[in-house]
């Protein structure tokens, strides 16, 4: 009896494991989607950006490219589309419930709502996930931005990144990690 509940047991955990591998963000949806704008980079392209040859004697480069080395993912999304703005709305708000983040920062300004939450790594000051969303309010040029970005860095270094990157919500972060 044993061992065929053991045998069910490790079908199971077969049958479910190549799913939990390969199951994609949550966010993943909207790479495809018109009126979508996406960035993604992957652990491999830090990599690689880290060691493009800068000018090392500058301390802002230096932060960049230290903090290159600790990054596992980035994908952000961009939209100033009413529908997709509303789905990315909808999945920050699930992923919020099932995992639970840290709000590190909330601003309305002029109808342009940013949060910022963070999942907090070994010391208070590390972090393994930040989560940036910013809804776009109304009128043109109001874009509603989703930032997932994923590793082990401290919140200071962010700032370098969005700079160099020219990444949206970039001020939202460096106003984050000044306070």
């Amino acid at each position: 009896m044993k061992t065929i509940v053991k045998k069910i047991v490790v079908a199971i955990a077969l049958i479910i494991m190549p799913s939990m591998v390969f199951a994609q963000s949550p966010f993943e949806k909207f790479a495809d989607q018109d009126d979508v704008t996406s960035v993604v980079v992957n652990k491999k392209m830090f990599e690689m950006m880290s060691k493009v040859k800068m000018d090392a004697s500058d301390k802002q480069t230096q932060v960049y490219i230290n903090l290159l080395k600790k990054l596992d993912n980035l994908k952000v999304y961009t939209t100033s589309s009413a529908k997709p703005a509303s789905e990315m709305k909808s999945s920050v708000t699930a992923y919020l419930k099932a995992n639970p983040l840290e709000e590190l920062m909330r601003v309305n300004d002029n109808g342009k709502n940013v949060k910022i939450y963070v999942k907090s790594g070994a010391t208070s000051s590390q972090i393994k996930e930040l989560l940036m969303y910013i809804e776009g309010g109304s009128g043109k040029g109001n874009e509603t931005v989703l930032m997932s970005l994923t590793g082990n860095f401290d919140l200071d270094e962010i700032s370098a990144l969005t700079e160099k990157m020219k990444l949206p919500g970039g001020e939202s972060l460096k106003k984050a990690s000044q306070k």
